[in-house]
């Protein structure tokens, strides 16, 4: 059967836990298989060379733009138009490559598509609650990952909140791919509280300046200076968006959750308190 005219990217940075599965899924299904590393100092890059197909660079970062999704796009030749980015934690089946397969029966009129997720928590599947979805198929002749002027305060190598910034229609694929980081709490918790400095660092640098965000980040940031985020979130994911249906597990995601939020929350104002004193 034909290789999909997709090149797959995965950015790694110690995910010797997750990354066999994650190429396995991925490999005699598309033109290529790129994975770009981050200088692991696990067993990733042992597993990464045992398949010949699959090719590795890596990427060290000098704190500038582009991180590491845009620098691949600027910097790595690419055999193919579409580029489709997994995270090492993010897994495909047959059937996302079976309708991937109907849409590129002929060069899609979409320039990039949505893709949902099936989250998986403490080993267990989340059927309700707060779905995942990222715009993380696209056409890169039609655009790349947003510009964050970040050079001063950013302590994060690689694009995680920033997305594709397009220039034609989007779509969405149906079927979902398995995101399930094998990697447990502690790994979850730490790898949140690196991204709630992130967070705080980019609203302070906003300067109330939201004229570029979606309305969903508009919101959000809004939520943030009113302090009801971390309330809002838990209420909305575990009441109205269902959680509770998953059980103790639907509970401690929306309550983990809830909490990154109010990480955020309290470092921005501790942030501002000290730009006071």
């Amino acid at each position: 059967m034909n290789k999909l005219p997709i090149s797959v990217v995965i950015p790694v940075k110690n995910e010797g836990k997750n990354i066999k599965k994650c190429i396995e899924r991925v490999m005699g299904s598309f033109s290529e298989i790129i994975v770009v590393d981050s200088n692991s100092s696990d067993d990733t890059l042992q597993i990464i060379n045992s398949y010949s197909s699959v090719r590795c660079v890596n990427f060290s970062w000098n704190g500038h733009f582009p991180k590491k999704r845009n620098w691949v796009l600027r910097n790595i030749e690419i055999k193919t138009d579409w580029v489709l980015f997994l995270d090492a934690d993010e897994f495909v089946d047959e059937a996302f490559i079976d309708e991937l397969r109907q849409i590129f029966i002929s060069e899609p009129k979409e320039v990039g598509f949505w893709l949902n997720y099936s989250n998986y928590f403490m080993g267990k599947q989340l059927r309700f609650g707060d779905k995942m979805r990222k715009l993380a198929l696209f056409n890169r002749r039609f655009g790349e990952y947003e510009f964050i002027a970040e050079d001063s305060w950013s302590h994060l190598d690689m694009e995680v909140h920033e997305h594709p910034i397009l220039d034609g229609k989007v779509g969405f694929v149906k079927a979902q791919i398995e995101h399930n980081d094998y990697r447990g709490l502690t790994h979850y918790i730490k790898k949140h509280s690196d991204y709630s400095d992130w967070e705080v660092n980019r609203f302070l640098s906003l300067a109330n300046n939201y004229a570029s965000l979606t309305k969903r980040q508009r919101l959000k940031y809004w939520l943030l200076s009113s302090g009801f985020l971390p309330t809002v979130y838990f209420l909305g994911t575990y009441f109205f968006k269902l959680g509770l249906l998953d059980g103790k597990i639907g509970y401690y995601f929306a309550r983990f959750k809830a909490n990154y939020f109010l990480q955020i929350q309290a470092k921005l104002g501790e942030a501002k308190r000290g730009s006071n004193a």
